[in-house]
Order: structure tokens, then C-alpha cells, then sequence
């Protein structure tokens, strides 16, 4: 288990990754099934689900350049999420009430990610084998 759960838990995008990982669920739960052909839902799910996976890990890890790595994989699901909300708008998947709710959510959570990665520290890393 995380080393300082609590820590983690406080933080405030870590709260909002949470969020977006349980409206995610509630939006794909409701969708109109029969027109979910190419399994949207799972890969939305899968987007949402690894964002504070992703958090939880650069958060027990110190060194810049696994922050940033763990950053930068949580960038692309959050990116890929919202671009998917729009797929489902086209697809009519679910109510684009709902889908708005969702982007609205990835776009503050967003803020706090650009707040959270300016927190790194460069100054704390180590040279490895797959950096120059």
C-alpha cells in the first residue's frame, strides 16, 4: 500500500481523479448499450481508472523523471477521455448533459494537474540507463 495513504488522499488532484473515475463509471453504466459496438465504455473506464493509479505512483516516487513519466501518462488518458466524450456525443452513446459534466470535471482536474506538475522538483533525479 501507499507509503502516506493519507497525504495522497488530501491531495486535491488526487480527490479530483477520484471524481472523474466515479462520474466515468455512473456515464458509462447509463450508455445506450446497443450502440456501444466498438466498447467505448471500457476504454473510457480503463482512461479513467489509471489517472489516480498514475497519481499514486509519482506521488510515492521522488525522482523527476519518474514524476514526469507518470505526468505525462496521465496527460494522455485524460486528453484521450475527453477526446472520448465527444465520440460518445457523435455516437449518441448518452446524454450530452452528462458528457459535458464529465469534460467539465477532466477540465478542472486539468488546473490542479498543471499546479501539481510545476511542484516537481528537476533538481531531484537520478541518471539512468534510458536518459541522456
Amino acid at each position: 500500500m501507499f507509503p502516506d495513504y493519507d497525504r495522497l488522499q488530501k491531495l486535491p488532484l488526487y480527490a479530483k481523479a477520484l471524481q472523474i473515475v466515479e462520474i466515468t463509471n455512473m456515464l458509462t453504466e447509463a450508455f445506450y448499450e446497443d450502440k456501444d459496438q466498438l466498447n467505448i465504455a471500457e476504454q473510457m473506464k480503463l482512461n479513467a481508472h489509471s489517472i489516480p493509479a498514475k497519481i499514486a505512483g509519482a506521488e510515492a516516487g521522488d525522482l523527476y523523471s519518474l514524476r514526469m513519466e507518470s505526468a505525462t501518462m496521465i496527460k494522455i488518458a485524460a486528453r484521450e477521455l475527453n477526446a472520448q466524450t465527444t465520440l460518445c456525443k457523435h455516437m449518441q452513446l448518452a446524454n450530452k448533459d452528462y458528457l459535458q459534466l464529465l469534460r467539465d470535471e477532466i477540465d478542472q482536474f486539468r488546473i490542479l494537474y498543471l499546479q501539481w506538475v510545476r511542484s516537481f522538483d528537476p533538481n531531484n533525479d537520478a541518471p539512468d540507463e534510458w536518459t541522456a
